[in-house]
């Protein structure tokens, strides 16, 4: 009984031994488990840190790039609102210098409303035209025919001259700019076309004069291109084409740009003259020249023949005194 009470026994602690040596090994290894459980979570621990500290390098960055860059933005704004500001304060000058030129167009729209002053103003046009291009002397302003009557001015040619007419009806023409309605429009029209055909007639009668040396036609000077085109042009309702009707009396409606033009032409054909009348002072110095030169020809021939026969006897001459000195040589040989 004791024996098999102390074999369980031992069977016991033997057992319990064997239990607690699984149960340590079972230990150790949860243990060790968990020590490299613990050590990876310290790296992850420090690779949060590591990550932790470069993101909020990079934030710090990014914050300190983010106002500079607001810096620089607050100073380009500062500077555009500067600019701004003088901008505006030049746009209310030019617009203060607008008001006052608008107040000068009116002014002068005041002066220009006198027929009188409208006729300086294209008789000064054509002047400067004029001036600008053709010599002095191949123009005359305000010429006066022999009967007293002036035109304008007097184009200056070689053989013939050519009129210009530089006074226009213009309360007609502002008339057709100012009309609101078709019907004043038409009105402003057919008065256009009456005052330009009287004004038309009034040159042909008495500034074509042939017999005074002018050409059988004259010019009639517009003042600007507009006027010019609402000369020229027919509408569908004209009872009468005003270019047509100017021709037939060999009157020319003439714009500032065709008369530049024309005057461009009319100096060629001075420059031409004056080429031509060069040639012609050549061609009568050549001939000048030539007789000179053939008259000089014939003093050197008789020069050159005087000089050969000064020559010839200049030779004869030696010959005799070679001779006589041969001979007075021989003359006093024989003395001694």
């Amino acid at each position: 009984m004791s024996e098999t009470v102390l074999f369980v026994v031992l069977l016991a602690l033997v057992g319990f031994v064997i239990w607690l040596g699984i149960s340590l090994s079972a230990f150790r290894r949860d243990s060790a488990g968990q020590a490299a459980k613990v050590d990876s979570l310290s790296q992850n621990i420090e690779a949060l840190r590591t990550a932790q500290n470069q993101v909020s390098d990079t934030l710090h960055k990014s914050l300190l790039a983010g106002q500079t860059s607001i810096t620089q933005s607050l100073q380009s704004s500062q500077q555009i609102l500067s600019r701004l500001n003088s901008q505006v304060g030049e746009l209310q000058g030019t617009n203060k210098q607008m008001l006052n030129l608008g107040t000068d167009v009116r002014r002068l729209e005041e002066i220009l409303s006198s027929p009188k002053l409208r006729g300086q103003l294209g008789e000064w046009s054509l002047e400067n035209l004029l001036k600008n291009i053709l010599p002095a002397d191949s123009y005359a302003l305000q010429y006066q025919f022999r009967d007293g009557q002036r035109v304008d001015a007097l184009i200056k040619l070689a053989d013939f001259s050519v009129p210009v007419d530089a006074k226009f009806p213009m309360p007609a023409f502002e008339a057709i700019a100012k009309a609101q309605t078709d019907d004043e429009k038409a009105k402003a029209r057919r008065q256009f076309q009456k005052d330009v055909t009287i004004h038309i007639d009034k040159i042909a009668s008495n500034y074509i004069r042939p017999a005074e040396g002018t050409v059988d036609f004259a010019l009639m000077f517009l003042p600007a291109e507009n006027i010019y085109y609402e000369t020229i042009i027919k509408y569908p309702d004209d009872t009468k084409d005003i270019l047509q009707y100017s021709l037939d009396k060999k009157i020319i409606p003439v714009s500032p740009n065709l008369l530049y033009a024309y005057l461009m032409t009319v100096v060629m054909g001075l420059h031409g003259l004056q080429i031509e009348k060069q040639a012609a002072e050549i061609r009568q110095n050549l001939k000048t020249l030539n007789a000179s030169f053939a008259e000089f020809v014939s003093t050197f021939d008789t020069l050159g023949s005087h000089l050969r026969n000064a020559s010839n006897k200049f030779d004869e001459s030696t010959k005799k005194l070679d001779k006589f000195g041969m001979n007075l040589s021989q003359i006093q040989s024989q003395d001694k």
